[in-house]
């Protein structure tokens, strides 16, 4: 029995380890598109939710419940784009 709560203590322990780079890279992500969105004077708050459509193409949701799409036009700007 012990030796299967150690296995079991060490396999969490690594699931937790290789989760963290991608809880760090959603909130990165998140910070960002709450940056883009205020830049454009749209309101938001904070972002809660980012779904990504494509390299540069994203579906936002945010506190107050408005909804974005963020993404890089062919003029190379970025636009947030209220859905």
């Amino acid at each position: 029995m012990r030796i299967l709560m150690k296995g079991l203590s060490v396999i969490l322990v690594m699931m937790v380890f290789v989760a963290m780079p991608s809880l760090a890279d959603d909130v990165s992500l998140a910070k960002d598109m709450t940056a883009v969105i205020a830049l454009h004077g749209l309101p938001c708050g904070q972002v809660v939710s980012v779904k990504r459509q494509s390299e540069n193409d994203h579906i936002v949701s945010c506190q107050d419940g408005n909804r974005y799409r963020v993404y890089v036009n062919s003029e190379g700007r970025v636009v947030a784009q209220k859905l």
